[in-house]
């Protein structure tokens, strides 16, 4: 062959390709612009269903428990919704999707009412800028099933229930505030009528909330409860004050009288953080309260509160304090108590000594004891939570509740995905395991660690880069299993102020590597780093692109010092480079700054002037358009500011100009948005996170939809595209990382004409083959989902009126393999899937019983299956796989045609070649067709056989020679299959398999194991074998149906 002419050939085809998609993508995007709906029907999407492909969970803040019933738990997540089990554990079901907000941070039950659930929402427990907010409080009367929202809407963060012992209708809350400025909806509500009314009964200040309260079941007029002032904005976080501090109210909440005049810190000359309170409740006068001070306090007292002296101090029990300080104390023993932190503590003796260790769990949050049984206790911690029934040893909870920084993806086929989970690792895991499923033990750490971005080198997948705090990064190799550490400056900043640090960087710092030069990696902190050798050395290529305001890198806390670099001020947060032209970098602060380099680094020019945006937003994303190098969209990020509104603008100017395109996204505590994506194929779609949702626009921002479909309503930090397999993959901080398959309807659907059906484009298939499975201890909660296998058949259904209606899949041939018949069609997109299969086998249908069984039941139509030994059997009565090539879609409504043609794709991880599955494919399909001449004439048989066992009994001499017949018979069908299966499923080991189970377990040898090999040589000699035995039977039949008696029953 000449090479030559060979390589112009595929240079020419690939060329004409492109043009041809660049064609089609420029009609799309124009009918798009022309179509008279620019808004989506979410409806219309409804049957699509994203599917979560793991990983496993992490943080758990609010726990509760029915002291009546053992088996009754919930548990409430950071950012992931609630969770119940109604079996002590053994399985769990998240109960709160359909509610708007993902963050349950305080649980309350009846213990005399079990069915009567409380839920406050909006995380209390605060380290970082990513805490979830809520949207009040909710109220569930039959245990969870269904949930009304009653108010408190602006409270944001609500941080303790209480529900008066006797009187179901009275509730406390404490409720903190957004903490991201002043607001009057804070302090401590009651509600005396179940929830249609609240009154602010405890208010400070606007800057000061409740964060936590208790309450004298023995004396329900009797509460106590503490009062946090605290404010975060993007450059740190100030808890404590003079206005916090512990309250007592002695008359159900009417007056409360504070307690630093009785020995706790607090009020003027005495500021206090964050502060947990309990009461002893086998001894009421007891009480504790932990105290952030810049040395933490643990008090107590003795006389209800007349009196308050210190116990001890220790930083075992309340480290970082805004991220913990909760405790309890035990039912019947005054002196035990519980401190939840960092570690689960433990005292006998009233707080004087400490036993801390991690027995119930790490960065513990919450604890429900029983009240009636002090040895049943629950924890919520940041590995989700931990239940003990004997108050010692403790069984740890997992749920799908990840919060994911980010979700990236590779070119691999499946392709696989990659993030860093808070409180835990870096997790790399299949798209499509090609098993039975997605299990825990397919994901793998790629180095970094629980914060910051993973991304494969685009090119070569084998090479990963990870983040984590304090400018970690390293590049992970997937054939060693090895990381390397290439962080830029290899300095730990631990507690140290930013502004005393030669790098600044965020717990999140940007890492974008570069489409177009091999090895060019570009990483943020206070200035833009490039490294062309894999991290063995870097370059500064930028000047400082924040303000750089000293006042904004001063250290973090408030009450006591917390710096680790989770809101260090005046650092780079986004950083991309065009995908069109290389060198044009576009990098975005977390103070709100904006720069350009149009020459690889070597001249940055500050657009942000440009911009008309409130300041010191966070440019959370930067997408630079991949269909023009002048376009670029940014997401902003203002809610640290106490603004939550959604901020995305668009520059088609290499940002002179700018254009606010997010008006149309509903305005809500969780609106704002943390990213954006451009459709990889047209340009003017566009998909937006927010920290609810996930929301598309066709027509350039003009008008977003929400799609909801079965995402959960987590916080929505990171989309990526998957272009081969047209995927969009979701990473949420809260419950992993969900897919949606085949995005492409989006497109299709825009550019239609709504009134009448139509078939779109189908998607190339891949005939993909399953592997070996790996081994799983079968007790996880955490369970992805693979793909559903075959072809995307999506078509649009206008209206309701639809007659008739099927799908009919052709080959290369215009012959019909496939007849489709969708069980349920609805209004808008319907997606059917064809497993790339031809016709099952037909169905033996007996109408018999065994010989010496009168037992066997048979359905409706009078018949019962041919059950053999399914593992073994059952594959080998499914159709061929089709062979790789072109076929054909026809969609059959009401009498109108409509077609697609489509490409099926071998597996290129198969070693068996086009010529080997072709072979496989011609062996099976008339392996096929022999197993269907032996179900006709089992069938046949068994219609006789029933005719002559229930027709001639009248007649004795009719009956006689029936009888006889029908041994015959019997005797033919006994070679055809086992005659005396029942349906039990291990009947099979009975007695020995004949034709049909032989056919059938042949065809299953080459269905589950065959891949993509042609039949073995002793495959091609049994199956000679059984078609001869078969054949034999056949003409034995004949020759029966010639007898005289069948003469007789004609005439």
């Amino acid at each position: 062959m000449n090479n030559h002419r060979f390589s112009v050939h595929l240079h020419s085809f690939h060329f004409k390709k492109e043009v041809q998609m660049r064609n089609r993508l420029i009609l799309v995007f124009f009918l798009i612009k022309c179509s008279f709906a620019q808004t989506l029907d979410a409806d219309h999407f409804k049957n699509l269903k994203f599917r979560f492909i793991g990983p496993d969970g992490n943080r758990a803040i609010s726990a509760t428990g029915v002291s009546s019933d053992h088996n009754t738990y919930y548990v409430g997540a950071a950012s992931g919704g609630l969770f119940r089990t109604n079996n002590n554990g053994i399985s769990w079901d998240p109960i709160f999707d359909d509610q708007d907000v993902s963050s349950v941070s305080a649980l309350a039950i009846s213990q005399k009412n079990p069915n009567i659930l409380w839920a406050g929402t909006g995380e209390t427990f605060i380290i970082r800028p990513a805490h979830a907010i809520g949207d009040g409080i909710y109220k569930s009367t039959d245990g969870g099933d269904t949930w009304q929202n009653m108010g408190l809407k602006k409270t944001a963060r609500i941080a303790k229930i209480v529900i008066h012992p006797k009187n179901d209708n009275i509730v406390y809350v404490a409720a903190l505030g957004h903490t991201f400025g002043p607001q009057k909806e804070r302090g401590i509500y009651k509600t005396t009528n179940g929830g249609k009314t609240w009154k602010q009964i405890l208010f400070i200040d606007e800057n000061t909330g409740g964060i936590d309260i208790a309450i004298n079941r023995k004396n329900p007029n009797f509460l106590i409860a503490s009062m946090w002032e605290i404010h975060i904005n993007t450059w740190g976080l100030n808890s404590g004050g003079e206005s916090g501090g512990v309250f007592i109210t002695k008359n159900g909440g009417n007056t409360w009288v504070r307690q630093d005049k009785n020995g706790l810190p607090g009020g003027k000359d005495k500021p206090v953080g964050k502060i947990a309170v309990a009461i002893a409740q086998s001894n009421p006068n007891t009480m504790y309260a932990l105290c952030e001070e810049n040395h933490p306090g643990l008090y107590r007292t003795n006389n209800g509160g007349e009196n308050w002296f210190l116990v001890s101090r220790n930083h075992t029990l309340a480290e970082r304090a805004p991220y913990y300080m909760r405790m309890a104390v035990a039912p019947d023993n005054p002196e035990k108590i519980y401190v939840l932190n960092v570690q689960f503590s433990v005292s006998e003796d009233g707080g004087k000594t400490i036993k801390s260790g991690y027995r119930a769990g790490g960065d513990n949050h919450d604890i429900w004891i029983d009240p009636e049984d002090g040895n049943r206790i629950m924890v919520a911690h940041d590995g989700c939570a931990s239940i003990a029934n004997d108050g010692e040893t403790f069984k740890r909870v997992v749920l799908p509740i990840a919060q994911m920084y980010h979700a990236h993806v590779d070119d691999q086929i499946p392709y696989n995905v990659y993030g860093n989970r808070q409180d835990g690792y870096s997790y790399r895991g299949p798209s499509n395991s090609l098993e039975r499923g997605i299990n825990l033990g397919h994901w793998r750490a790629f180095g970094g660690c629980e914060s910051g971005f993973g991304i494969p080198d685009p090119h070569d997948n084998n090479i990963v880069w990870s983040g984590c705090y304090d400018g970690g990064l390293e590049v992970y190799d997937v054939r060693t299993g090895h990381a390397r550490n290439v962080r830029v400056w290899p300095e730990a900043s631990y507690g140290w102020a930013p502004k005393d640090l030669k790098y600044r960087w965020h717990w999140t710092f940007p890492i974008h590597l570069s489409e177009h030069k091999k090895n060019t990696v570009y990483v943020g902190s206070q200035y833009v780093h490039r490294s062309t050798d894999l991290g063995q050395s870097w370059e500064v290529i930028s000047p400082d692109l924040t303000l750089n305001l000293k006042s904004h890198q001063q250290s973090s806390g408030g009450i006591a010092i917390d710096n680790l670099m989770t809101f260090d001020g005046s650092v780079l947060f986004a950083i991309t480079e065009s995908p069109i032209k290389q060198g044009i970098l576009w990098v975005g602060s977390n103070d709100g700054q904006l720069h350009l380099s149009k020459n690889s680094g070597r001249s940055w020019e500050n657009v942000t002037k440009n911009i008309n945006m409130p300041p010191w937003g966070t440019i959370s994303n930067i997408e630079a358009s991949k269909f023009d190098k002048g376009t670029a969209y940014i997401s902003v990020d203002l809610h640290q500011m106490g603004d939550f509104d959604p901020y995305i603008y668009k520059t088609d100017n290499y940002g002179k100009s700018w254009k606010m395109i997010s008006e149309d996204i509903p305005k809500s505590y969780s609106s704002f948005v943390h990213v954006v994506k451009e459709d990889h194929q047209v340009p003017g779609i566009l998909y937006a996170g927010t920290d609810n949702g996930l929301y598309i626009s066709v027509d350039d921002g003009k008008k977003w939809t929400r799609i909801k479909n079965n995402l959960p309503p987590a916080p929505v930090y990171w989309i990526s595209l998957q272009k081969r397999f047209d995927d969009m993959v979701v990473g949420t901080y809260g419950r992993g990382i969900y897919i949606l398959d085949d995005i492409s309807p989006f497109r299709e659907i825009a550019s239609i004409n709504g009134n009448n059906p139509s078939l779109l484009p189908i998607q190339e298939a891949y005939r993909f083959q399953s592997i070996q499975s790996m081994k799983s201890d079968g007790t996880s909660l955490i369970r992805g989902q693979n793909p559903a296998y075959g072809a995307n058949l999506d078509f649009f259904i206008p209206n309701d009126n639809i007659k008739s209606l099927h799908i009919s899949i052709k080959d290369g041939n215009n012959k019909e393999i496939r007849k489709i018949v969708p069980k349920k069609v609805t209004v808008g997109l319907n997606r059917v899937m064809w497993n790339l299969r031809y016709e099952s086998t037909e169905t033996p249908k007996l109408r018999v019983d065994p010989d010496g069984v009168d037992w066997v039941t048979y359905n409706k139509d009078g018949w019962r299956q041919l059950r053999t030994w399914d593992l073994d059997v059952n594959a080998g009565k499914l159709g061929p796989l089709a062979v790789p090539g072109k076929y054909k879609a026809v969609l059959n409504i009401d009498g109108q045609k409509l077609e697609e043609e489509f490409t099926i794709l071998k597996d290129p991880n198969s070693s068996g070649t086009i010529k080997d599955i072709k072979e496989q494919f011609e062996f099976l399909i008339t392996l096929r067709e022999t197993i269907n001449k032996n179900v006709k004439l089992i069938n046949k048989i068994e219609e006789l056989r029933y005719s002559l066992q229930n027709d001639y009994n009248k007649d004795p001499k009719k009956k006689a020679a029936a009888y006889k017949m029908d041994r015959k018979l019997y005797e033919i069908e006994s070679n055809l299959f086992d005659v005396k299966l029942t349906g039990a499923r291990e009947d099979a080991f009975r007695n020995p398999n004949k034709i049909y189970g032989r056919l059938a377990a042949l065809g299953s040898d080459l269905t589950r194991f065959g891949a993509d090999f042609k039949p073995t040589n002793q495959q091609v000699e049994v199956y000679q074998i059984l078609s001869d035995r078969l054949q034999k039977q056949e003409i034995i039949f004949d020759k029966v149906m010639k007898e005289e008696f069948w003469d007789s029953e004609m005439k």
